[in-house]
């Protein structure tokens, strides 16, 4: 093992949560799915979504569709499908009960945050985050409704619709410029392709668009990835055998000799951001994320070289 690997994997035993740890044995030290299962489980609601800081920028308990998203994202990541397990049918439920969706988007910040800590990008505004952050997350979670709901329901029938107004509404407009919102019509493309849905819209020219997409979001400045809040290519793929890598391969395998050399003595990496308004909170958090970062980043080098 590398001393790379032997640093995060301390800093993930002395710090992560029960989550994170769950994480990283599946990933690196045979563990299951069962444990981040149940983990994960944790974050759940009673009405099938997700909150109480899953995704650590905002402490709010309630079910909130970002922090809903992020669970989609860590049953992704351990390559769980089955349809009829309480996560995902909590999930499912919560996208149908429609308590944040506004018949267009689910929004991507909810009024409940306002009454915990947070970032200051998880606060609420009445002005309506639809128009600052578009089809982020719903175009990921419209393809997570697609890929898992009955084929035979009205709410299947839902998600194809929004499905199809995310699609025109890539196409009416510039190359994202924000590439959270271009990860989540990544996922949307994904989740046709694996549901073997093809009649919704047009998915090539979609995998297309989604090509130049990735080349355009990907910071190229690599001097800026020391200090800034920037895109690398392992925010849209982890292996090089992804539709994405050949397009970017020079600046993919750059990332590796990036993660080795900027990693931290205490086994972690640099978090580029911060919220001021409850630095207790934050501190915390911070730490959350870094377990997160060790984790992708670790998994990112497992799939370019021998960790």
């Amino acid at each position: 093992m590398s001393s790379t690997f032997e640093k995060a994997r301390t800093f993930i035993y002395r710090n992560a949560r029960p989550l994170d740890i769950a994480r990283w044995q599946y990933h690196f030290e045979d563990g299951s799915k069962d444990a981040v299962l149940t983990a994960l489980a944790a974050y759940q609601n009673e009405d099938g979504g997700f909150g109480h800081a899953l995704e650590p920028d905002c402490w709010n308990p309630n079910s909130a569709p970002i922090q809903t998203w992020t669970a989609t994202e860590i049953l992704r990541e351990i390559d769980f499908t089955d349809a009829a397990h309480p996560i995902i049918q909590g999930i499912l439920r919560y996208l149908a009960g429609g308590e944040h969706f506004n018949g267009k988007f689910w929004p991507f910040a909810i009024k409940s945050n306002e009454d915990y800590p947070h970032a200051p990008w998880w606060g609420y505004s009445e002005a309506g985050d639809d128009g600052n952050y578009g089809y982020n997350p719903t175009a990921c979670l419209v393809g997570f409704i697609i890929r898992f709901a009955e084929k035979n329901s009205d709410f299947y029938q839902l998600g194809r619709k929004i499905a199809k107004e995310a699609f025109d509404s890539y196409f009416g407009q510039e190359l994202l410029g924000d590439n959270h919102t271009a990860g989540c019509y990544i996922r949307l493309w994904q989740y046709c392709e694996e549901a073997g849905v093809a009649d919704i819209f047009e998915l090539a020219k979609l995998k297309e668009r989604l090509r130049k997409q990735v080349q355009h979001s990907i910071t190229k400045d690599t001097a800026s990835w020391e200090t800034d809040y920037i895109c690398t290519p392992s925010f849209f793929f982890k292996t090089n055998d992804s539709f994405f890598y050949a397009d970017n391969k020079d600046i993919a395998d750059y990332e590796c000799e990036f993660i080795v050399k900027s990693q931290l003595e205490d086994g972690s990496w640099n978090i580029p951001w911060g919220w001021a308004a409850y630095p207790e909170e934050w501190a915390i958090s911070k730490n959350w994320w870094k377990g997160n970062g060790a984790i992708l980043n670790m998994l990112y080098l497992k799939s370019f070289r021998d960790v």
